[in-house]
């Protein structure tokens, strides 16, 4: 579910004590291109990495806008009422700029050997729970001293203060139940890695949050949903694997069906960090596009007329000039899972309609995101061919190839062909409550091809799993090269006819529409 938070984008940056300035200035280059927060991890028993606190005091100074966090605090080495202070004092310098994300405690045998308490798992939980009491306690600015006693921290007469400039929140570190229902009961927000957690996982993970607030009297939302973030723009297939528009079709869905709402890129690499502000943009103009459900905001879909009305200067006359990709000539199976000649059509091009430069992207961006996903077809017959010629192991190709965009979890090609729709628009939004809806409710005479594609999506799914089905007969020998073959000719032939039946019936209607 979508919490409704405001979205938020940062980096993590690795606080490198012999490359400090450069880690100074990756961010700074995170205020410059608009991102929001800066981070760096809490390890006080490691001598290569600067002291967090002192690194983010420098970096706040250093800035003027963007937030710092530690991502996240080592407890069992920061005692809360000394952390407390510590945070609330940077908070007040810096004019109201600081979080607190705060973990634990893991490397346990580094932390005793600094002279830190040795604790069990279960131990450090319940340490963690009594922190987070005397820490919000230090933060009040009414009251006497501060009285808590606990098992591992205790305190009896503290004196509060000082105040934070503004409502400082705790973001926990957190993977295991104990620790999530603690995130659900205490915490302001929740910290995963996608390293530990992926995609898949947080569904799960986000119910036993949820459960735990409401048991505490809590509102769910009340508890923002962060992401630290491991990706790779050149990549090939997978979560955060390829070019900007993946990105952000995939983090437009976590926001949207998971609720998470501030990513956190880990990366020390600048051009990175500036790519990945140009997908916080599309992420955040595909999230707006998708919770808006005003009146204005429909009636800004309504008809074909209604784009006119507002159309800039057009640049472009007779016909619409974006070519969608057709299908191959040959067929590589002679397996047909539909008929492609009871495929209904949209509404005849108007020679003489106008478009704008902008109307005109939106078809491009469509095919450039179809693209991707072609060459991750020829990526699976290159796979096919490897294990035919005995260079690569079948379970090795069966791994690779359920890691890749099409197929990992819930980025399913069928995710993948309806969402990708609504994102290289940069403005429309996802499978809920968004494209296809918009597109029927623009113009009726879409209706059916809207909800023939819908059912191609499910098609489509279907042949996947025969792909995989062939593969795990392959690994365990009941199945052959040939049938693996064929399965991913069946793919080939459904999946590139889909495409660009797509396109042909979409790339006009998204940009004559204004649907974004």
């Amino acid at each position: 579910m979508d919490y409704g938070h405001e979205l938020v984008f940062g980096t993590f940056v690795t606080p490198a004590i012999e490359q400090v300035d450069r880690v100074i200035a990756l961010a700074q280059l995170t205020e410059q291109v608009g991102l929001d927060l800066v981070t760096v991890q809490d390890h006080p028993y490691q001598p290569r990495l600067a002291d967090a606190w002192t690194l983010l005091s420098v970096i706040a100074a250093q800035t003027r806008s963007v937030r710092v966090a530690t991502n996240v605090a080592n407890l069992p080495l920061r005692h809360p009422v000394v952390l407390a202070r510590s945070v609330a004092s940077l908070d007040l310098i810096s004019g109201g700029r600081v979080e607190l994300g705060l973990g634990a405690g893991g490397f346990r045998e580094a932390i005793a050997a600094n002279g830190g308490p040795q604790l069990t798992a279960g131990e450090s939980i319940a340490a963690l729970e009594e922190a987070l009491a005397i820490i919000r306690e230090v933060w009040k600015p009414e009251g006497g001293g501060i009285r808590l006693p606990g098992k591992h921290y205790s305190v009896d007469g503290a004196k509060r203060g000082p105040a934070p400039a503004h409502p400082v929140e705790i973001w926990l570190g957190a993977y295991k139940p104990r620790m999530l229902a603690l995130t659900g009961r205490s915490a302001d927000g929740w910290l995963p890695s996608s390293g530990y957690a992926g995609p898949d996982e947080l569904t799960a993970m986000n119910k036993i949050i949820d459960e735990a607030a409401i048991e505490a009297g809590r509102d769910p939302s009340a508890v923002r949903r962060l992401y630290n973030l491991s990706g790779n723009f050149a990549g090939r297939g997978g979560f955060l694997q390829g070019p900007e528009e993946v990105w952000i079709e995939q983090l437009t869905e976590l926001t949207l069906t998971e609720g998470m709402s501030t990513y956190i890129l880990a990366s020390d690499d600048p051009d990175a960090i500036r790519r990945f502000a140009d997908v916080a943009e599309g992420v955040r103009e595909a999230v707006t596009a998708a919770r808006s459900t005003s009146p204005a905001d429909r009636s800004a879909v309504s008809t074909p007329a209604t784009a006119e009305v507002s159309r800039p200067a057009v640049i472009r006359k007779g016909g619409f000039t974006v070519v969608p990709t057709p299908p191959p000539a040959e067929r590589r199976s002679s397996v047909q899972v539909w008929d492609e000649s009871a495929r209904p059509t949209g509404p005849a091009l108007d020679p003489e309609r106008t478009y704008t430069p902008h109307e005109l992207a939106s078809g491009g961006h469509l095919i450039q995101v179809h693209d991707h996903l072609r060459a991750e077809l020829e990526q699976i017959h290159d796979l096919v061919e490897q294990v035919a010629a005995g260079t690569m192991d079948v379970g090795a190709a069966r791994s690779h190839i359920n890691t890749m965009t099409m197929r990992q979890n819930n980025w399913t090609l069928g995710v993948y062909c309806e969402s990708y729709c609504r994102l290289v628009t940069t403005h429309h939004s996802l499978e809920d409550a968004s494209l296809f809806p918009r597109l029927r409710r623009a113009d009726s005479r879409l209706t059916p091809v809207v909800d023939r594609l819908q059912e191609e999506h499910l098609v489509i799914h279907d042949v996947l799993e025969g792909v995989d089905k062939a593969l795990v007969s392959l690994v365990s020998g009941e199945g052959t090269i040939d049938t693996l073959r064929e399965a991913v000719n069946v793919l080939d032939d459904t999946l590139l006819s889909h495409l660009s039946y797509e396109e042909r019936e979409l790339v006009e209607p998204l940009a004559r529409l204004g649907v974004v």
